[in-house]
């Protein structure tokens, strides 16, 4: 026997409505009250709003078959799969989105039911897009399932940078990259924290050629030598840190930055005269390390013998090359800092002073001292300049110079010796040893050259530059 009961209104013990009639309709509680299910229970017949309920305890790594009403995080990091759509039925909803941004690499597969129809197409649909999301809902039987809501969101919040580009190492919460040739240095996401896009920098241009073999060579000036620590990356910086000045400072965004790594200079042969070649710039967005100045030549025969050139003074650039040797007379050597930056990215070459016949070569400026000067007191004159030192600092973990200027080319004593910071050593007349070249990825200027050693040597080689980024990852 089957039971009925009728009322029109059922009422609280202060009098509120719990389930009210009017005509047709049927009001369950007041304007303003929340109706709770019991934990367990479930609901039917109250329709939808256009959401689905997440499954986030349940994340999907293999096809499965969706319910209506639901939403999956799917993570195709093992592989891709599909998910089977349900029998359509006017109002149904699925929901779908990319779990860890790996549906580029793994796609998933959205296979409706039968011969139903995606977007009034029929067959399959592929979602390969990182980060996508999609929300289907089922029409009718000409469009079928309906995308309402298609999106990519691959953005990732993080306190830090990320980026590639380079040859990258890490030191302590630091990343660095490392360019010793041109690249991209590439933000895929910057730091939520503003300070923290503030990225250090070091920045080497390629050196100069020490001056040429066939005289008497001044050392090759190193190139220019730019760094900036941020205060988010803890490492001892060289005296020459420009953080003090704002200009000096990039603060990066979610982009590409294009990098330049510039080459040494290339070294002279014996072809009378002959000054060094200067090196090539590097850069790194708004920084630019200017290239080291050649190193001089000097003049033989002596200058006022009628048909001899003049003496090649040192060349100028990020550090200036040294001036080449002979007598009498002077020479100045190359500008450095050129062009002008604060702090300044190097130092004058030597100069060189012979009274009478003397023709020992001036070194090169190396990014914190100066080339040495020369004076040639007569034939039996001094060793060669030595390269000036270049800037120590800790970008890369441990404690490396940079930017040594080249040794000046000797007489009837040594060349000059490098300065620390990859400067190549000048040689002697008549030795036995070639000038060295500047080292690579350090912006070293070139040893200078001597007459007559080798006849057919050429003066040393600058070497290329480097661009190194350091910034806080975790």
């Amino acid at each position: 026997m089957t039971s009925t009961v009728k009322v029109n209104n059922v009422q609280a013990s202060d009098g509120g409505n719990i389930i009210n009639q009017c005509g047709t309709n049927i009001t369950i509680g007041a304007s303003g009250d929340t109706i709770a299910l019991a934990s367990g229970a479930s609901q039917t017949g109250f329709g939808r709003t256009g959401t689905v309920d997440w499954q986030t305890g349940s994340i999907k790594t293999a096809t499965f078959t969706a319910t209506s009403g639901e939403g999956y995080f799917c993570n195709t990091a093992g592989g891709a799969f599909e998910v089977d759509l349900p029998a359509g039925s006017a109002g149904a909803i699925v929901s779908i989105q990319d779990y860890n941004n790996t549906f580029d690499s793994y796609s998933l597969t959205v296979d409706p039911n039968g011969t139903e129809k995606i977007n009034g197409g029929a067959g399959t649909l592929i979602l390969d897009t990182e980060g996508e999301g999609l929300t289907l809902v089922y029409v009718d039987g000409t469009v079928g399932w309906r995308s309402i809501q298609d999106s990519a969101f691959s953005d990732v919040g993080s306190d830090y940078i990320s980026a590639t580009g380079g040859t990258i190492t890490t030191s302590g919460n630091d990343k660095i990259h490392t360019f010793t040739g041109p690249g991209t240095f590439t933000i895929t996401a910057a730091a939520a924290c503003a300070t923290n896009n503030l990225v250090s920098y070091a920045v080497v241009a390629g050196g100069g050629s020490g001056g040429n073999g066939g005289n008497y060579g001044g050392g090759g000036g190193a190139g220019g030598f730019r760094e900036l620590k941020s205060p988010s990356t803890p490492y001892t910086a060289s005296p020459l840190d420009g953080y003090s000045t704002p200009g000096n400072r990039i603060t990066v965004t979610a982009t590409g930055y294009p990098i330049a790594v510039g080459g040494g200079g290339a070294g002279v042969g014996p072809s009378y005269p002959g000054k060094g070649n200067n090196g090539n710039t590097s850069t790194f967005s708004t920084i630019t390390a200017a290239a080291g100045g050649g190193g001089g030549t000097g003049a033989n025969p002596p200058v006022g013998t009628p048909g001899a050139p003049t003496w090649g003074p040192g060349n100028p650039g990020g550090s200036g090359g040294g001036a080449g040797g002979y007598g009498p007379g002077s020479q100045s050597g190359g500008t450095g800092n050129t062009p002008s930056v604060t702090p300044a990215q190097g130092t004058n070459g030597g100069a060189t002073t012979s009274p009478g016949a003397g023709y020992s070569s001036a070194g090169g400026g190396g990014a914190t001292v100066a080339g040495a000067t020369v004076t040639n007191p007569g034939p039996a004159g001094p060793t060669g300049g030595n390269g000036g030192a270049g800037a120590t600092t800790s970008i890369t973990a441990s404690p490396v110079a940079y930017a040594g200027g080249g040794g000046g080319g000797g007489w009837s004593a040594a060349g000059g010796t490098g300065g620390s910071g990859g400067g190549g050593t000048g040689t002697q007349e008549n030795s036995s040893s070639n000038a060295t070249d500047g080292t690579d990825n350090r912006g070293g200027g070139g040893g200078g050259g001597s007459k007559s050693h080798p006849p057919s040597s050429p003066s040393g080689l600058g070497g290329s530059g480097v661009v190194i980024i350091r910034y806080k990852y975790q």
